[in-house]
């Protein structure tokens, strides 16, 4: 095993948390996964693996302590009475396994749940609408129901101590998410009383909350506080300058400060409008107002950042959520000098789209984040290979990396064969586009690592033919060649072409990642709802072009909404100058002209163009593998036992599904569809 690089030893040393020690410096920071309270055991062995990959600390995500704070259909932790408790013993248990300290993050949410199950009435500071359910209001929360929600939080820290927690937090961060944040906000706390009005009045509830729990735990757990500092709103919102006399008025009351800033979209910023440690502007004062540890987040992933962070006096641990779920061996690669090996957080964000959805949670970088219970993946592990059997992987994109790295691991010889004169298909293209620059650790982490592998062979600018398959000797064919931008508009709106009298106004987006530019006004049509419309109009309009974003959805780029980054694209575009055009479909292009109809009435309009840009859905480049399949009577002569479409060749999708698929296709290889197929579901846990 290869040893730590020195420079690094800060980061493994322990640090004292109230009565708890932390083992090193790595801190999972509470985040949500989509499976919480329905999908325990999955949620349960993810947490271990975490703790097994070296983080000293790991925490739930949001944990539920009362009934009026239900946020279904979201499917986060409860602590509302006993009989939540054997999903709690079950996280716990795995992560003590790895002598790491379990931490709970208790939560009431206020107005922002509608209490969908519970049917009780949401409630807040002050008579208010409710964030989710925005026709009903949120009653103002009189003295008596400010005395429950404080025994609400002591019953769950009791709780929690008895379970085996190590780490209870009060929780008064992201925005308008948290009951105590919204008593902090003038905007929402509009009281007379003492709970209201100066800045003392505001974080009384706080104080009192905090102090509660402590006495609660007694010295059994550290208390935390999650506090962010900064909600990005200029006077509208709590600035740095009031967090400040808040730290102050709190500072040594918890044992650990756990700081970031507000809302989600700016703690969670994706790659594509922040880059790594952001935070720290907002965050640095915190440690200079406390002597208690302070944990803060940004998206690390290099581990001299790490170190910066901590010599410099910002932060004493080093706080993830999503660089814990791309690796969530992150720290032990570190600590066994494979800091190289790392799998960086792209800053994507699909694995927050799983709480917004309601579905266990997913990563573009780890395939196996979410399988670990399910389907048995670990992160760092694989099974040995089933037999001597060699394998061709056709196309070295995302999906035929991945397989290729993977069926390496397992000990098959692989062949990996690309067409182009790099490997990483649709992500080498993507990232092309400076907004996305990051997402290239998809293809730079897999093309290291098989660059490192002694059984892989592979090959570039190497157009395989159906012909040339069979003279491979190989038994088993993976055919990842992926897909092509449609030039006819048919996509989610209108599945059909369109009438185009000018064939010449229509550039692929496929064209402009390999760097052709049109001449003139450009529209680009966005009838895919995720974010390379918005991309290739950020591209364009910061080349100079003037440019028209075209959608028959309501807004654009809709489906980023579940990832964080739809308000920061509408600023962006906004500032960039481009016009904006939602609920209208292309209908026709004629020359120089986009004929545009209103997807309610019908009503027609035009926009002058002399280039559209239509991203609406993709063709499978899958001619290849059809020929193979209609060809199959001579796969026995060329030793061929299985021929297989993966990722975008089999039917286009994310770059997290195709990456998946093609770890999906190594860990099945040598097993019958039934096996390949199966996973475990979570039944007779209890639940409702």
């Amino acid at each position: 095993m290869q040893q730590r690089n020195a420079r690094y030893d800060i980061l493994f040393e322990p640090v004292q948390i109230g009565p708890k020690t932390a083992k090193n410096r790595f801190y999972q920071v509470p985040h949500c996964n989509g499976m919480g309270h329905r999908f325990p055991r999955a949620m349960a062995e993810m947490r271990g693996v975490k703790a097994e990959g070296g983080w000293g600390v790991v925490c739930t995500e949001e944990c539920s302590i009362h009934p009026t704070s239900d946020l279904s259909p979201a499917t986060l932790m409860r602590i509302w009475d006993d009989s939540d408790l054997p999903v709690h013993e079950l996280m716990i248990e795995k992560i003590h396994a790895h002598d790491a300290l379990a931490g709970i993050q208790l939560v009431h949410n206020g107005f922002e749940v509608a209490n969908y199950v519970s049917r009780q009435r949401s409630m807040s500071p002050s008579n208010m609408p409710t964030e989710a359910f925005p026709h009903v209001q949120a009653r103002a929360m009189d003295k008596t129901d400010i005395r429950e929600c404080r025994r609400w939080h002591v019953d769950a820290a009791k709780r929690a101590r008895k379970v085996g927690y190590d780490i209870v937090y009060a929780y008064a961060a992201h925005g308008t998410m948290t009951l105590l944040y919204q008593f902090l906000m003038r905007r929402y706390n509009q009281r007379s009383d003492e709970y209201g009005g100066s800045l003392e009045n505001r974080v009384r509830l706080i104080r009192e909350i905090l102090q509660d729990i402590k006495e609660a735990v007694g010295g059994d757990c550290a208390v935390a506080f999650r506090f962010a500092v900064d909600e990005l709103l200029g006077k509208d919102g709590l600035e740095v300058s009031e967090a400040q006399d808040i730290v102050g008025l709190l500072a040594d009351l918890p044992d650990l400060w756990d700081v970031n800033i507000s809302d989600w979209k700016n703690d969670s910023l994706p790659s594509r409008f922040g880059s790594e440690g952001n935070q720290e502007e907002y965050i640095s004062f915190v440690k200079q107002v406390t002597d208690k540890p302070v944990v803060g987040v940004g998206r690390f992933t290099s581990p001299d950042t790490m170190v910066g962070q901590i010599k410099r006096g910002v932060l004493d641990f080093i706080g993830a959520a999503r660089p814990s779920i791309a690796d969530p061996f992150l720290p032990s690669k570190i600590d066994q000098g494979r800091e190289d090996e790392i799998r960086e957080c792209i800053g994507c964000n699909m694995c927050i789209s799983g709480d917004y959805l309601a579905y266990p949670i997913r990563c573009t970088q780890n395939p196996t984040m979410g399988e670990e219970w399910r389907r048995g993946w670990h992160p760092d592990r694989i099974e040995k290979a089933g037999s001597d059997d060699n394998v061709l992987v056709v196309g070295a994109g995302p999906s035929g990396l991945e397989a290729s790295l993977a069926l390496c691991k397992r000990g098959y010889d692989v062949i990996l064969s690309e067409g182009r004169e790099e490997l990483g298909g649709r992500v080498v293209r993507e990232s092309a586009l400076k907004p996305l620059n990051e997402w290239r650790r998809v293809s730079d982490h897999r093309v290291y690592m098989l660059s490192q592998a002694a059984n892989v062979q592979t090959y570039v600018d190497s157009l395989l033919a159906a012909d040339d398959v069979f003279a491979m000797d190989c038994a088993h064919v993976a055919i990842a060649t992926g897909a092509n931008w449609r030039r006819d508009f048919s996509g989610v709106y209108h599945q059909y072409p369109i009438p185009v009298s000018d064939p010449a106004m229509v550039i692929s987006p496929d064209e402009i990642m390999s760097g052709l530019r049109p001449q003139g006004k450009v529209l680009i049509y966005d009838n895919d709802r995720y974010y390379l419309a918005s991309v290739l109009a950020e591209q364009l309009a910061e080349e100079g072009y003037e440019v028209v974003l075209v959608t028959p959805s309501a807004d654009i780029a809709d489906w980023t909404d579940f990832t964080l980054e739809l308000e920061h694209i509408q600023i962006r575009l906004r500032e960039l100058g481009v016009q904006i055009v939602c609920k209208q479909e292309v209908i026709a292009l004629e020359s120089g002209r986009v004929r545009l109809g209103c997807i309610y009435m019908g009503t027609e309009s035009s926009i002058e163009a002399d280039a559209v840009i239509p991203v609406t859905a993709r063709n499978p480049d899958d001619a290849l593998y059809n020929e193979l399949i209609a060809r199959k009577d001579e796969w026995n002569d060329a030793g061929i036992k299985t021929v297989t479409a993966i990722g975008d060749c089999l039917a286009p999708a994310t770059i997290a599904i195709a990456v998946y698929a093609g770890h999906e296709y190594a860990r099945s290889l040598d097993r019958a569809p039934e096996q390949a197929a199966f996973f475990r579901r979570e039944v007779g846990f209890g639940g409702e």
